[in-house]
């Protein structure tokens, strides 16, 4: 079964929610731990997918389902952020990286791995 989610839209929805994450940091005022972690977060995302092998990328290095595996590999992390980096009791925070891993796994699973854009490329 074909999945939903095609290259290109994962690309698109990878730089939207970086995009997300970085701006409800300072929207929602999280505590400086958790406006931190949210930053860096969008930061590094943003690097991910500008070097993944999809449409949308600046720099096509790293292989697209390389990137879904480190997608699956970052789902159980996120929500475990607002405990490692001390920042639970900041309930926007905390229910903003609950979301953000719920919205990972769901993405994640929803996208069409392969064959990888660059196999599809003449």
């Amino acid at each position: 079964m074909k999945k939903p989610i095609s290259p290109r839209a994962h690309g698109a929805l990878d730089y939207v929610t970086a995009g997300a994450a970085a701006l409800l940091s300072q929207t929602l005022q999280f505590s400086r731990p958790a406006s931190r972690a949210a930053r860096g977060w969008a930061l590094g995302y943003s690097v991910l997918s500008a070097l993944t092998d999809y449409p949308l990328s600046l720099r096509r290095t790293l292989p697209f389902k390389a990137h879904g595996a480190l997608d699956a590999a970052m789902a159980p992390i996120i929500p475990a952020l607002p405990w490692l980096f001390g920042f639970a009791r900041d309930r926007r925070a905390r229910n903003f990286f609950l979301g953000l891993a719920a919205l990972t796994v769901v993405v994640t699973a929803l996208t069409d791995w392969g064959p990888s854009f660059a196999e599809e490329r003449p």
